[in-house]
């Protein structure tokens, strides 16, 4: 059960906002019940947007690796909330399912080559409490990628670091679209929503 109740469009104030929960519900087909809960102090909530449009859909780094990125760092977090998005997100950006259930084999799986190993290596390890990236992780990474990539790499897991606590704090609720993608996906790691259901 969540710990704070997302806010409906009509409980919201700022015309903008609204606006870009819209273009959340025409392209995600749902609005996330993070922001929503987020929208009770608007400059939080506006300044999340920018910085999720800017980490996930500027730079270089494909757009797949950044939602596979962010999939490990949240299967590594434990947020099930941020896992069940990743996956509903990875699956509108045309990432082959088969690809998001082999994450947690990421190491031996054929689905990825050696730059994506080397980028899911560091989501998984700098997703965990403490963080484990070590030197011979981030060498690894720059054996693939330039200095902005491996910024954007970061940023990536960064960002999710702050949305697997959010969620997970306040026990967001799942909504139903990313649940209904996610079980049968993950159907092989007897994936749940667990406190977000």
């Amino acid at each position: 059960m969540a710990r704070l109740e997302p806010l409906a469009d009509q409980d919201i104030d700022d015309p903008f906002i609204v606006d870009r929960f819209a273009h959340y519900a025409r392209t995600r087909g749902f609005t996330p019940n993070s922001i929503r809960t987020m929208a009770r102090r608007p400059l939080i909530v506006k300044a999340f947007m920018d910085l999720n449009q800017a980490i996930l859909y500027e730079g270089t780094v494909a757009t797949e690796l950044k939602m596979l990125v962010a999939a490990a760092t949240s299967l590594a977090a434990g947020c099930r909330y941020c896992q069940s998005h990743m996956t509903n997100l990875a699956s509108i950006y045309a990432v082959d399912d088969a690809r998001i259930a082999a994450l947690w084999d990421f190491e031996r799986s054929v689905c990825f080559d050696p730059a994506e190993r080397a980028a899911l290596a560091v989501a998984f390890r700098a997703g965990t409490t403490p963080n484990g990236v070590e030197d011979g992780d981030v060498l690894r990474l720059r054996d693939y990628f330039d200095e902005g990539q491996v910024v954007e790499i970061v940023a990536t897991i960064a960002l999710f670091g702050f949305l697997n606590r959010w969620n997970d704090t306040l026990a967001t609720t799942l909504e139903a679209h990313p649940r209904a993608v996610t079980e049968p996906i993950l159907a092989s790691t007897a994936w749940n929503p667990g406190k977000h259901a």
